[in-house]
Order: C-alpha cells, then structure tokens, then sequence
C-alpha cells in the first residue's frame, strides 16, 4: 500500500493537463470580465456600423 501511495504522488502524468486547464479557466474569467465592463461599449459600436450600413 505505501508502495502505491509513493508512485501516485511522485505520478505526474495529468500534471500538464492540469496546468492547461487552469490556464484556460483564467483566460475565460478575464474575457468574462472585460465583456462585462465593455459589453456596452463593444454593443454601442455595432450598433453605430449596422445603422450606418443600413442607411439609418
């Protein structure tokens, strides 16, 4: 058993997976943030480029 514990912890085979996961979690949570803050802006724009477009 103490065998098993020693070779599970000293195991990093998922380590990578990990790190890129929690890197792609971090990424996520600042694009939430800025879209959040800037959801009005960004919006705003696209606004102003479909009613220019459109002759409006």
């Amino acid at each position: 058993m103490k065998s098993f514990l020693i070779r599970l912890f000293r195991d990093d085979s998922g380590q990578t997976m990990t790190e890129y996961a929690l890197i792609l979690a971090v990424i996520a949570v600042v694009v939430v943030g800025v879209m959040t803050l800037m959801g009005t802006e960004v919006s705003n724009i696209f606004q102003g480029v479909t009613d220019t477009l459109s002759g409006s």
